[in-house]
């Protein structure tokens, strides 16, 4: 350094552009343009949040079909429960269910199955449909394929020797997918389901009179709605409430015009891939 004045700027720094160039700073440094830094963060961004969306958006397709509402043009709409079979609720749902003559579908969980065989071939039994909901209620999001394999099709074994009838349909815990969950619902042939609205019937909060009037202010026309006959992470939590609420939910819908059809008709049959 000579005369207290500051080192040159190394050659690749140097500014090339005429005295007062846009890119141009005191000291001949270089700043790369704005935009050149800009664009790669906002795809960036739009990669993430896509991939978010996908993720958590039960109804996305993003990562595969999904199907999350039927027909808007007519009254119908589509009872579904997650998280059994439980040894409190079930049972009552299926009362409710063959007094009013109401179809719906069951999104099991695999280890509930096995603890609650006979109620798994009630329901079946009955002529509900019956989905597959994973083995112990993963959240699948994080998962790998391998694990996601397991989860899936460990219940499809267990739904069909014990009921006798096979799944052909899945929902994902809490909506939660990626790719590989695609995959492996294509594998099985099912059909992969979202919701059109849920009323938070598991929260521990909520009595049976406020999950009907919630279940009466959302339904619309091929609203697939999301209920509880069991608890994912406890075999016997309590789903009293939301079986106590079904025959107001049923009678509500019915004196507004519409009629409860089996979940499986929104669907063609997706034969199973080896």
């Amino acid at each position: 350094m000579k005369n207290g004045g500051s080192n040159p700027p190394a050659p690749g720094n140097r500014c090339v552009e005429p005295p007062g160039g846009a890119n141009c700073r005191p000291g001949g440094f270089v700043f790369p343009p704005p935009m050149a830094v800009i664009l790669p963060l906002a795809a960036a961004g739009a990669a993430v949040g896509a991939w978010a969306y996908g993720t958590y958006e039960p109804n996305s397709r993003i990562f595969g079909p999904v199907v999350g509402r039927g027909r808007r043009d007519s009254r119908l709409a589509y009872l579904t429960f997650d998280d059994g079979p439980n040894p409190d609720a079930t049972d009552r749902i299926l009362e409710t269910l063959a007094t009013a003559s109401v179809p719906a579908a069951f999104f099991m969980v695999g280890e509930h199955v096995r603890r609650f065989p006979d109620i798994a071939r009630r329901v079946a039994n009955a002529g509900h449909e019956i989905g597959n909901h994973t083995l112990r209620h993963r959240k699948l999001h994080f998962q790998g394929p391998r694990r996601i394999r397991e989860e899936l099709e460990r219940t499809h074994e267990i739904i069909g020797a014990t009921t006798g009838r096979t799944a052909k349909s899945f929902r994902a815990p809490h909506g939660y997918r990626n790719p590989f969950v695609t995959i492996a619902a294509r594998r099985l042939g099912y059909a992969v389901f979202g919701w059109t609205f849920g009323v938070w019937d598991s929260d521990p909060g909520v009595s049976a009179e406020d999950i009907r009037r919630r279940v009466q202010r959302k339904l619309r026309p091929g609203a697939i709605v999301l209920l509880h006959d069991g608890d994912g992470y406890d075999p016997e939590g309590d789903r009293r409430r939301t079986a106590a609420a079904l025959p107001g939910i049923i009678a509500d819908a019915q004196a507004a015009g519409y009629t409860f059809r089996p979940l499986a008709e929104l669907v063609p049959f997706q034969p199973r891939r080896s």
